[in-house]
């Protein structure tokens, strides 16, 4: 017997030391950490039991007979964040450059199916070459058997998905099908084809870190939600997130005890909406003393930054926040903005978050290239993922709610629960310039006087720059003091807690995408 323990124990240490001392060396010379390390970090102290630590690849050409590694370049296994059960994923950079492999999808398959059974979240931890060349289609059919399971338990379980590498060619496609990509700000990128393919093929110069750096994804492509200082901040983000989330969609997310007044109201909300309607304010501000201090979380900061998602807590309890950015393009909702808002909604629904929304937008951005681009069908997301919605939701007007972009913006129509308006708030179809010249464009042609004309903007204003008449018809359920609003939103999320609301019986929505 002691010689099998020996060979176990012998393989077991072997796997523990990944690509060997060398390429650990190298690879802390990067600023990287190896995957063993960082699910030191992530995982309680003790809590993780690894799957397949002595898996290894059966091939022997190219040079392969003699490059086999327990584990096959990926760590996998079950551990506790914060108590809580999770299942992970880790590749090791140290091991044939973390290339993707028939053996490593068996493990990651393995695990997912798991966590799906589980009922537990998902986290994937990336640093990886890309799919192993040696292996040829057997490797790219791999990534299809992983992605079918991102599919399957996509608003069942939450995954998260960290990038602290290269993740390139296929293996994009796994963080994007997840809830949350986070990307390290110094050393991960992402790219379907690398820079030496599209200058061979377009001509084009471009940097690794000016195609798929993190920035770029978090600014421009959207397709990361939040960006690490390093490694350790990203492990921090995760446990973050996961502090708003529940185990998954049967469960209610986690509450924390209260430690900031229900009955708090700030005086400074009374003026934070400019008395000139054209000036504008930051919505985080509002967000700050509306919600638990210090509980705001945003998501996407970097990416369409007309509006703000994030998670907050009211008295405890998590909820998402939606919130219109006077500060920047005036609040408008664009083709972006648009795609932000409805997915952040679909995820609240997913996970029975309740959803707080703050409105403040003069419409949907005009212009060429957004109605060419989709501003129809992009829009047309915001009001699909409100109406699906079966969560609690509630609106706050702020300031202007113009048109389609105030029905979009969860309002009474979109089967929200409670709307609620500041005295500030201005509802009407379209804005008064704009409804007078339509109203009175033959006079405007025949070149009547402006006097006239300002007379009716004046009258205008006067009967639906307010949120009066809208409460009159019904479509306001109160108008509040904006002090009010902490108070009152936290008696009203006590009351819709227990809501029940089903859609009706189908295999899935169309939604336009």
């Amino acid at each position: 017997m002691s010689d099998y323990l020996t060979k176990l124990r012998e393989l077991r240490e072997k796997a523990m030391q990944g690509g060997g001392p060398e390429r650990i060396k190298q690879q802390h010379e990067r600023g990287k950490l190896t995957a063993r390390e960082r699910l030191a970090l992530l995982l309680d102290e003790g809590s993780f039991q690894e799957l397949g630590a002595l898996a290894t690849h059966n091939l022997t050409d190219f040079g392969m007979a003699n490059q086999r590694f327990p584990g096959d370049g990926i760590v996998t296994g079950f551990g506790k964040i914060n108590g809580r059960r999770v299942a992970v994923y880790a590749q090791d950079f140290t091991v044939l450059g973390g290339s993707f492999s028939e053996v490593q999808s068996k493990k990651i398959r393995h695990i997912q199916d798991l966590a799906l059974e589980s009922g537990i979240p998902l986290i994937g931890l990336n640093d990886s070459g890309g799919a192993r060349i040696q292996e040829g289609v057997r490797s790219l059919a791999a990534y299809g058997e992983v992605f079918t399971r991102n599919v399957l338990a996509s608003g069942v379980i939450p995954q998260i998905s960290v990038i602290m590498g290269p993740c390139a060619g296929g293996a994009v496609y796994s963080p994007a099908l997840m809830d949350f990509v986070i990307m390290t700000r110094r050393t991960s990128y992402m790219f379907i084809t690398g820079p030496e393919v599209i200058k061979a093929v377009t001509g084009e110069d471009v940097t690794m870190p000016d195609l798929g750096g993190p920035m770029v994804h978090n600014a421009k492509s959207g397709v990361a939600h939040l960006i690490a200082e390093d490694e350790h901040h990203a492990i921090e983000l995760v446990k973050l997130l996961l502090s708003y989330l529940p185990q998954n969609n049967t469960e209610d997310p986690p509450q924390v005890e209260p430690y900031d007044p229900a009955d708090r109201m700030d005086e400074r909300l009374n003026t934070i909406v400019p008395e000139d309607e054209n000036e504008p304010y930051d919505a985080h501000q509002v967000i700050e003393m509306v919600f638990d201090q210090r509980s705001f979380t945003e998501i996407h900061p970097y990416y369409a930054r007309n509006a703000i998602v994030g998670f907050a807590r009211l008295d405890g309890y998590a909820v998402g926040v939606v919130a219109n950015q006077p500060s920047h393009l005036a609040g408008v909702l664009d083709i972006d903005s648009s795609d932000k808002i409805a997915r952040f909604v679909r995820i609240c629904d997913a996970f029975n978050i309740p959803i707080v929304t703050f409105v403040d937008t003069p419409g949907y951005l005009p212009g060429v290239d957004q109605e060419h681009y989709g501003i129809i069908r992009h829009g047309a997301k915001v009001i699909f993922a409100y109406c699906e919605a079966t969560v609690p939701k509630i609106s706050v007007v702020m300031r202007k709610a113009i048109g389609g972009a105030y029905l979009a913006m969860s309002s009474k129509q979109m089967r929200c629960d409670l709307t609620l308006a500041w005295p500030t708030a201005q509802i009407a179809v379209m804005g008064a310039d704009g409804a007078v010249r339509i109203l009175y464009r033959k006079e405007l042609a025949a070149g009547a006087d402006p006097a006239i004309f300002a007379k009716f903007e004046r009258e205008y204003r006067e009967k639906f720059f307010n949120p009066y008449m809208a409460a009159d018809l019904g479509q306001i359920d109160e108008i509040i003091e904006p002090r009010e609003t902490r108070p009152r939103l936290i008696r009203a999320l006590e009351v819709l807690r227990t809501k029940v609301k089903q859609n009706p019986p189908k295999k899935h929505g169309l939604m336009p995408v």
